[in-house]
This record gives C-alpha cells, structure tokens and sequence, in this order.
C-alpha cells in the first residue's frame, strides 16, 4: 500500500469511527419520519424495481417504505454472494420468510433473482455532493457501477442527517448517490 492509499485510509476510518457515533445518538432518537419522507419519494418512482436492504445495528430502517413500494412495483433485498463481488437482489414481499445472510443481514429465504432500476443505499457517512462512505467492502460501488453500465440506475442513500459530513475522503471508484433521504428531507446533489 503506497503512503497516499494508507492516508486515504486512515482518513476513511476516522470519518468512519466519527459517523457511527453519530449515527448511534440519531438511532436512539428516532421515529419513523424518514421512512415518510423515503415513500414520499419512492412514490414517484412506482412500477420501477425498488431495492432496499433490511437494517443492522444502527441503520436507519426503510422497511416501512419497502412495504409500501411493495403494493405498487417489485421490491428486493441485496444478498451478498462472496468477498470483491457485486450484490444480487432477491425479490422481497412484506411476509417474506427470511433467513440471516453475511453481517447478520436478513435477506429473503428464497425468491427471484431482480435487477433494480432504483437503489436504496445504506451508508456510514454522506456529503451534500452526493459522496456516500460505507462499511469498507465495496459492495454497493461494484453494484452501483455495473448496474449504471447497463442502464441508468438511481442511488438513494438513506440516512440519519447527523450522518452528514463536509467532506468525505473519497476514491475515483466510490459511485456516487444520485440523492440522500433523511428525516428532515431530501438532498439532491
């Protein structure tokens, strides 16, 4: 690793290690009016494959906006295949048995294989240009970039607004977000 790679990195873990706390206080806080504000949003895109991901830990939760874009369109749930490989989605419906996947993420027990056209993105930290930090695999900038090769594809980043941040300390292959839901509203870059 050169010393500009271990910079980077060392910035993206503080970045990181200053999101979570934040995060943790804005979990503990919450109610539900981001998940209002996520189907408010998701509205407009009814009939399109919607992907959203089930919450750990601190994650701010968009099931109550999954169920809802659910009786309007498709909705599907990530399921990691392997370590440096992208996402696959598998169809989600509000009774979906699930089963725990990697990181105690649940995801559905069985169910077709989707292709979203819309990307609910969880993530550690944001800025108001769209730059999205997440856990450090790389999973969802792999996914994002070969779905966006394939056709246009929107990546909603969905967060506490204590998440945000000035500035994220950001490679040429973080994909960014094409906007951010948080319970005070929408930042579009």
């Amino acid at each position: 690793m050169s010393s500009a790679e271990n910079e980077l990195a060392l910035l993206k873990k503080a970045a990181r290690a200053t999101a979570f706390a934040a995060r943790r206080i804005a979990h503990e806080a919450s109610t539900d009016a981001a998940a209002g504000v996520l189907s408010e949003v998701l509205a407009g895109y009814r009939g399109s494959c919607v992907a959203g991901y089930w919450p750990i830990n601190t994650e701010i939760d968009p099931r109550p906006a999954m169920s809802e874009a659910a009786a309007h369109g498709k909705v599907c749930l990530p399921v990691i295949e392997a370590a440096g490989k992208p996402l696959t989605f598998r169809e989600w419906v509000p009774d979906a048995r699930m089963i725990e996947g990697p990181f105690k993420a649940m995801v559905p027990e069985k169910g077709d294989t989707l292709i979203p056209e819309v990307v609910i993105v969880p993530l550690v930290a944001f800025d108001a240009a769209g730059g999205r930090l997440g856990y450090g695999g790389g999973f969802y900038d792999r996914t994002l970039e070969l779905l966006r090769a394939a056709r246009p594809t929107l990546a909603i980043g969905f967060a506490y607004s204590a998440q945000q941040q000035t500035a994220l300390p950001l490679e040429p292959t973080d994909q960014p977000l094409n906007m951010i839901v948080t319970e005070q509203g929408v930042i579009t870059p």
